[in-house]
C-alpha cells in the first residue's frame, strides 16, 4: 500500500531523526520569512536576507523530498 505524501511525512517525522531535523529547520525559516513579509518596507539588506532564507528553505525542502523518494524506493512493493 502506497502512502500519501502527507502520511509519508508524518511517518518520517516519527521515525527519521534527519527528516525531523530538516522539517524543524524548514519551519523555522518559514516563520522568519513570515516575519520579514509582515514588514511594510524592506531595506536592501533585508531583501538580501529574505532571498537567502528562501534559498535555504528550498534546499531543505529538496533534501526532505530526497528522503521521501528514497523511502518510497526502498519500501515499494515488489
Amino acid at each position: 500500500m502506497q502512502l500519501t505524501p502527507e502520511e509519508l511525512k508524518a511517518h518520517l517525522m516519527q521515525t527519521d531523526d534527519g527528516f525531523r531535523l530538516l522539517a524543524k529547520q524548514h519551519c523555522e525559516f518559514k516563520q522568519q520569512l513570515e516575519s520579514i513579509s509582515a514588514r511594510p518596507y524592506l531595506s536592501p539588506e533585508e531583501q538580501i536576507e529574505e532571498t537567502r532564507i528562501k534559498k535555504l528553505k528550498l534546499r531543505l525542502k529538496d533534501q526532505m523530498q530526497e528522503i521521501m523518494d528514497r523511502y518510497r524506493q526502498q519500501h515499494q512493493p515488489v
